[in-house]
Parts: C-alpha cells; sequence; structure tokens
C-alpha cells in the first residue's frame, strides 16, 4: 500500500514475532508491572515511554503478554492517568504548534513547512472524527488553529 501523502511505495520492515507467553528470563509478576506502569505514569511518562522504560530496565519485553491482552494505555485510564485527549492526537497537536511557531518566527515564505502543517491539521482532523466517533472527545470538539496552543499546554 502506498503512503499517505505521498506518491511512493509504502515503508517495508519486519514484523514482531507471535508469542504467546512471555521468555522466561522476562519479569512476568502482573502486579508489579502495573503498580510501574501506574507510577511512571503519575510521573507524567507517556504510555511509549513507559514501554520502553518497561523493556529496558524491567525486563518486560511485552505488556501485553504479562498483563493477558492489556495495553499499557488501557491501565492509565482505567486509574484516571493521562491528558484529556488521547496519546498520539495530542503529539500531532505538539508538531503542529512546533510547526506554526515555526512559520510565525520570520520564516512565512517556507512553503514545505506550510504543506506539512496543513498535512498535519488534516490528520488531527481525521483522528478527531474516529474519537468523537468512539467517545473519546467531546462530540462538538473542532480544530481550531488560534486554540492549539492552549490545547497541548
Amino acid at each position: 500500500m502506498a503512503r499517505m501523502y505521498a506518491g511512493k511505495r509504502g515503508q517495508s520492515g519486519s514484523t514482531k514475532p507471535h508469542n504467546d507467553n512471555a521468555p522466561e528470563w522476562s519479569n512476568t509478576d502482573e502486579k508489579a508491572v502495573t503498580a510501574l506502569i501506574i507510577e511512571l505514569g503519575k510521573a507524567g511518562k507517556s504510555s511509549a515511554q513507559i514501554g520502553t522504560i518497561l523493556r529496558d530496565q524491567h525486563a518486560v519485553p511485552d505488556v501485553r503478554t504479562v498483563l493477558n491482552g492489556k495495553r499499557i494505555s488501557a491501565i492509565l485510564t482505567e486509574n484516571d492517568i493521562g491528558g484529556t485527549y488521547p496519546e498520539d492526537m495530542m503529539n500531532l497537536m505538539r508538531k503542529a504548534v512546533g510547526i506554526i511557531q515555526h512559520i510565525g518566527s520570520g520564516n512565512h515564505k517556507d512553503l514545505h513547512n506550510k504543506r506539512s502543517l496543513e498535512l498535519t491539521e488534516a490528520k488531527i482532523r481525521r483522528l478527531a472524527r474516529y474519537y468523537i466517533g468512539e467517545g473519546r472527545i467531546p462530540s462538538d470538539w473542532k480544530y481550531k488553529r488560534d486554540q492549539l496552543r492552549l490545547m497541548v499546554e
């Protein structure tokens, strides 16, 4: 399949091997892993950062095998940890704020970044439609460029 906003082919890559159970060297204590996730979430880490810390420092290669299919973000939402917006949408909004600051700080002729801002905003709107349908953000939510900095901070 082709890339979304480029005329090139898709990016090839390896897939994660299918394993039903965790390796014997890994940490499989469900309560300890859940406590670590909650502790790191309260410290302000994102779910991607939590997964990396668990992999590198606590010998948990795959959280879903330890927690019987539960994701890190599901555990964070169960314990009311995290922001008002989903993590992927917040990352796109932070990216848009950075591009807006770049264009506004004397780089108004940077056509490549103007285009990337349009693409990023389109991705935000598309994700917003999905999350409104899922009920994770309010149904009257609209993307507004002038209020974006307030939403991110």
